[in-house]
C-alpha cells in the first residue's frame, strides 16, 4: 500500500495533492537549507521508502500501543502531531484509501493536511493557482540551521527520516520520522539533527498570499 500527503490551502481553486512516500526522493530537488546528498535507506529493500513515517521508533516500544500515550502537543501557534495519534479511516470518494487528518483549520491553520494510504500514486497540482512552496531539507547528523528563523508564512512539516530537536517558540521537542509539525506565522523555529543517521523532512509554506 502506498502512502501520500495531501495539503489543501483554503483559497479558490487551490489544491496541492502529492503522493509522498513512494517517490519523493527525487521529486522536489535540492533547494533546502543544507545541500547534502539524499540519505541511503539502510533498511531491507522489501520495506517501502520512508516506512518509518507510519512506524514510530522514538517512543519506547512498550508505550507505543498504550491507550492515551502520545507525544503530540497542541498550542495556539504550533503543534507537534506524532504517529501514535494518527487515526486512519476511509476517505469519502477515494477507492481503497484510508486517510488520517493531521492539520486542520480547527487548530488555527489556514490549510488542511492529511496522510493517505492508497493503492496507486499520482500528483495533482493546479499550476496557475498554486500558493504553496514545497522543499525537501536534508541534514547530516550534527547539522543544524545556522539561525533561528521567523517567517510571515505558516508552515507544515513532515519528518521523513532520522531524528532531532525542533524548536517552536520557546519550546523544544524531540522529533522522529513520522512526526508532523504545524507552525503559525512568526513562530521562531530551529532544527538540529541528532543520532547516527541523516535527517530529511518535507517542508511547505503558503506563498503568494496576503499574510494577514
Amino acid at each position: 500500500m502506498q502512502h501520500s500527503l495531501s495539503i489543501s490551502f483554503h483559497a479558490p481553486r487551490t489544491l496541492l495533492l502529492l503522493v509522498l512516500l513512494p517517490w519523493v526522493r527525487g521529486a522536489v530537488g535540492q533547494e533546502g537549507f543544507c545541500s547534502v546528498p539524499p540519505s541511503v535507506v539502510a533498511e531491507s529493500t522489501t520495506k517501502p521508502l520512508y516506512w518509518k513515517v507510519t512506524n514510530p521508533t522514538l517512543s519506547p516500544a512498550n508505550l507505543q500501543d498504550l491507550p492515551g500515550f502520545t507525544r503530540s502537543v497542541y498550542r495556539w501557534d504550533h503543534a507537534l502531531i506524532t504517529p501514535e495519534s494518527h487515526v486512519f479511516s476511509p476517505l469519502p470518494d477515494w477507492v481503497n484509501t484510508l486517510g488520517a487528518y493531521l492539520i486542520t483549520p480547527a487548530m488555527g491553520a489556514h490549510f488542511s493536511m492529511y496522510l493517505a494510504k492508497m493503492q496507486g500514486r499520482f500528483i495533482c497540482l493546479s499550476a496557475s493557482e498554486c500558493r504553496t512552496s514545497v522543499k525537501i531539507m536534508d541534514f547530516q547528523p550534527g547539522e543544524y540551521l545556522n539561525v533561528k528563523e521567523v517567517h510571515y508564512n505558516q508552515h507544515g512539516l513532515l519528518l521523513l527520516e532520522g531524528q532531532g530537536i525542533y524548536r517552536l517558540g520557546d519550546s523544544w521537542y524531540p522529533v522522529q520520522a513520522g512526526d508532523v509539525i504545524w507552525m503559525a506565522p512568526f513562530v521562531p523555529q530551529w532544527y538540529a539533527a541528532l543520532g547516527k543517521t541523516p535527517s530529511r523532512y518535507l517542508l511547505y509554506k503558503d506563498v503568494n498570499r496576503n499574510p494577514l
